[in-house]
């Protein structure tokens, strides 16, 4: 494998990360607009949204830490390449470009998941919860 085909494997495995967080992101839009949506309390359903939801997001964290893993490795191959005698425009492109490429660590992918998670299955509830209050205060007709 040489320098550019490294290069082109470490930005699709950043190309499928973003990909994952992506669809993540769309996902909680979708929850979070369907709860917000949502008029009377149904305490049922909003357990097995915030299950279904947390089995989702376990599983797209289990992609991204495999996405990442490949990008760190690809990085790591990419840092300690031995390019031999390249020409010096090949040198001044590489000494520019390997300084940018910051992978994140499995660490700071699972706490950004973690935080993210846990916020979005608190909002399900809170909104729950303001639903019951609502609810609860609205005169019987």
């Amino acid at each position: 494998m040489n320098y550019n085909e490294l290069i082109q494997l470490y930005f699709e495995r950043s190309n499928a990360i973003q990909s994952y967080w992506n669809l993540y992101v769309i996902v909680v839009g979708g929850l979070l607009a369907f709860s917000s949506m949502r008029k009377q309390p149904a305490a049922i359903t909003t357990l097995i949204v915030s299950v279904l939801f947390g089995l989702f997001a376990y599983e797209n964290h289990d992609a991204i830490q495999i996405a990442t893993g490949q990008r760190l490795a690809t990085h790591a191959a990419i840092t300690k390449f031995d390019a031999g005698n390249t020409e010096p425009t090949a040198r001044a492109v590489r000494e520019q470009l390997e300084p940018t490429l910051t992978p994140t660590s499995h660490g700071g992918v699972t706490t950004t998941h973690l935080i993210s998670d846990i916020l979005v299955i608190a909002g399900l509830w809170a909104m729950e919860m303001r639903r019951r209050k609502l609810h609860g205060t609205t005169p019987a007709s």
